[in-house]
């Protein structure tokens, strides 16, 4: 029992030391260069990792140079808190991403651009707490350069008018070769959540805005995706315009006409052709869009049931919104 015992312990010493040695390991050198890739809240999540990991986020300035700001801190990032991040980029931040970052205002972003006038992309979609004058005041600051802001994301802005657009696009443009901006390719409904900050085809758009050929407002456009559409002599003028102008297909993108519009069960529009070629629920015989396709309930029957109807079947509501 003795000799067993003894066994024991020099086993748990033997392996004691082992994680000790494991966790004295640095980390690979790749996680180094990821982190300048990562939203905010994974940079922090990484400092908590090993010390070297910490060491790097508190004292280097390559996990700084792009601050992308997402759920679940975009809500509660203020000014103060945002002027404190971006100063640990000492000046050479080059991508202030900030979504839907509600109680952001116009002084604190326009502290930020003070201190880093070398930022070339700004993006600021939904951040509500920013005036169209904030943003305006924003980017002349920073194309006061030769060598800064290229691309400018700002959809849901408040109160944007066509005057603030054409003071943006004078000085965007400014700063952009004559070559990009021929370079700009369609902007598609169904791709418009494909692209993230570091996309490469995002730097074609110089700004995500136009004013609607049809209603003329200040929003997103859209264009056709339909070949038919494509081949038109001027495509532009029949289905090119927002969501409210014209309805488009939540799958392909492409405008649906009232003669072929369809409903999904997640309540979005789809077009006959994809509407057929989507799998239905067995009940109210509704598809999900792609986007939504994760809604189905899941079942040990082969029974495909979409949530609308297992909420009514089983008398409860889903905190999911559709």
């Amino acid at each position: 029992m003795e000799e067993s015992s003894k066994a024991f312990s020099s086993l748990s010493i033997t392996v004691e030391k082992g994680q000790a040695q494991t966790e004295q390991e640095p980390p690979h050198e790749a996680l180094f260069l990821v982190l300048t890739y990562l939203p905010v809240y994974q940079v922090l999540a990484m400092s908590q990792v090993c010390k070297a990991l910490r060491d790097a986020v508190n004292n280097d300035v390559l996990p700084w140079l792009n601050v992308i700001v997402e759920r679940p801190l975009s809500s509660r990032l203020s000014d103060e808190i945002l002027v404190k991040i971006t100063s640990k980029a000492n000046g050479r931040l080059k991508t202030l991403a900030l979504m839907n970052c509600t109680h952001i205002t116009d002084k604190g972003l326009q502290r930020v651009v003070e201190q880093n006038p070398l930022t070339n992309k700004l993006h600021i979609p939904a951040c509500t707490g920013i005036t169209a004058e904030g943003v305006t005041r924003a980017v002349q600051t920073l194309c006061q350069r030769s060598n800064c802001l290229s691309t400018l994301r700002i959809n849901g802005i408040y109160n944007l008018q066509k005057e603030h657009l054409d003071m943006l696009a004078m000085n965007l443009r400014k700063n952009v070769p004559l070559e990009e901006q021929q370079m700009q390719k369609p902007n598609y409904y169904h791709k418009r959540g494909s692209f993230t900050v570091f996309s490469r085809e995002e730097n074609q758009r110089i700004i995500d805005l136009e004013t609607c050929p049809k209603c003329f407002e200040v929003t997103m456009v859209y264009d056709c995706p339909k070949v038919e559409c494509m081949k038109r002599e001027k495509p532009q003028v029949q289905c090119r315009g927002c969501k409210f102008c014209i309805p488009r297909c939540e799958n392909c993108g492409g405008c649906v006409g009232s003669e072929e519009e369809e409903e999904a069960a997640c309540a979005d529009i789809l077009c006959l052709e994809c509407w057929l070629q989507l799998p239905k629920c067995n009940f109210c015989n509704k598809p999900y869009c792609k986007q939504h396709e994760n809604w189905w309930c899941s079942s040990l029957d082969p029974i495909f049931l979409c949530r609308v109807c297992d909420e009514h079947s089983h008398g409860y509501t889903y905190t999911d919104v559709l």
